[in-house]
């Protein structure tokens, strides 16, 4: 098939390659000129403007948008909508809003234009491993794209969850449940790096539980990996960003008297990583200080 990607950033870019070397035709955008050109040396076809993207595909005309979620999608649907026509389609790929994409999507809908949003996981092993990928879509809209997924996607990788916005939403769920399991390993790691009585090798330890423990998983042989190059992570800083899905987890869980108290404090202790002194520890040790006359440490 012959579809355009725009935004070829770790994820789009690798993705470009995948759909090339499973042999589709590649329309390819990026905001970097350099970027474009890498990837036409791969066999795309370049397009150096947004509005240069629709004449360049054949209809129905399928975009794949990979940019950050919130305005810059917007912005993307806007630039490319006067080249679009009824039964075009544009996938979004990236992590925006399952509100966001129920809008867009009725929006589009009024256009004759198709939606679909691909809650695309896999990160940088996705080009050699393929990408999970959950996708909200109109039937129609699904089945003249199937073959996109199947090439992108593992064997039985792919899921069509339901309609528009169900995508990103079984996603979010996916990226709150991610700070959970993150979180546990992390603590798990922490007591073992702290231990008085041991001095325990992560690595070792990484590497036996991957073996037939019922904490292996994916995330832990990444942990191996990690220890492995830098067994007290010191090149590391303890700041950890969140890219929104945890938030909107919460919130949903929140919304619907689910309780979460995993997802939740897992996010909270993001937001905790980027304070290099909490004003909140600094209360608490001064209220200990006046009740009780607890020691503090001064500044």
């Amino acid at each position: 098939m012959r579809l355009a990607m725009i935004g070829l950033g770790r994820m789009g870019g690798n993705m470009t390659e995948r759909l090339m070397k499973g042999g589709h035709e590649v329309v390819a955008f990026d905001r970097t000129r350099d970027v474009v050109d890498k990837y036409v040396m791969h066999g795309a076809t370049a397009a150096y403007t947004i509005t240069d993207v629709p004449p360049k595909l054949k209809a129905p005309r399928i975009v794949w948008i990979m940019v950050p979620a919130g305005k810059p999608v917007d912005e993307t649907i806007a630039q490319l909508l006067p080249g679009l026509s009824k039964g075009d389609v544009i996938i979004d790929g990236g992590n925006s809003n399952f509100r966001d994409s129920m809008h867009r999507a009725a929006s589009l809908s009024e256009k004759g234009i198709n939606f679909i949003d691909s809650g695309t996981s896999g990160g940088i092993w996705g080009l050699a491993n393929g990408y999970c990928l959950m996708i909200g879509a109109s039937p129609e809209a699904f089945k003249l794209c199937e073959p996109i997924f199947k090439t992108l996607a593992p064997p039985d990788g792919y899921a069509h969850v339901g309609p528009p916005g169900s995508g990103h939403y079984v996603k979010m769920i996916h990226n709150g449940i991610e700070y959970g399991a993150l979180q546990a390993y992390a603590e798990g790691y922490e007591i073992l790096h702290a231990s008085r009585d041991f001095k325990l090798d992560l690595h070792q330890i990484a590497a036996v539980w991957n073996r037939g423990s019922v904490v292996r998983s994916w995330l832990n042989e990444l942990a191996e990996t990690a220890f492995e190059k830098d067994p007290d992570l010191s090149d590391l800083r303890g700041y950890v960003e969140d890219s929104g899905e945890g938030r909107w987890t919460v919130q949903e869980a929140i919304d619907l008297d689910v309780p979460a108290p995993v997802i939740t404090l897992s996010l909270l202790a993001r937001l905790r990583s980027r304070q290099p002194d909490s004003f909140s520890a600094k209360v608490i040790a001064a209220l200990r200080n006046e009740f009780g006359g607890h020691a503090v440490k001064k500044s």
